[in-house]
C-alpha cells in the first residue's frame, strides 16, 4: 500500500490544472508545458484548494469502496496541511 507521495494534494491537483490549461493535450496550444507548469502551478493553488473542498465528502461510490470518515479526514488533513503553509 503506498504510503503517500512527497507532493501535497494541492500541488499535484494544481499542476494539473495548469497543465490542463496549457498543454495541447487538453485545452491549451503547447505541444510541452511542463516548464510552464513547474514556473506557474501556484497560480493555480485557490483552484485545487476548492477541489479538494468539493471531495472532502466522498460520493457514494467511493462510499460503497471504503470508510467514509477515513476518506474525509485525509482530505481534510491535506487542507489543513495547506492553510498553515499560507
Amino acid at each position: 500500500m503506498a504510503e503517500g507521495g512527497n507532493t501535497s494534494l494541492v500541488e499535484r491537483i494544481a499542476r494539473v490544472l495548469c497543465g490542463a490549461e496549457h498543454s495541447a493535450n487538453a485545452d491549451g496550444s503547447e505541444m510541452s508545458a511542463g516548464e510552464h507548469v513547474n514556473e506557474h502551478w501556484r497560480q493555480h493553488r485557490n483552484q485545487a484548494m476548492a477541489v479538494l473542498k468539493a471531495i472532502r465528502e466522498p460520493d457514494q461510490a467511493a462510499t460503497a469502496a471504503g470508510d467514509p470518515q477515513v476518506w474525509q479526514k485525509m482530505v481534510e488533513a491535506s487542507i489543513a496541511a495547506e492553510d498553515v503553509k499560507a
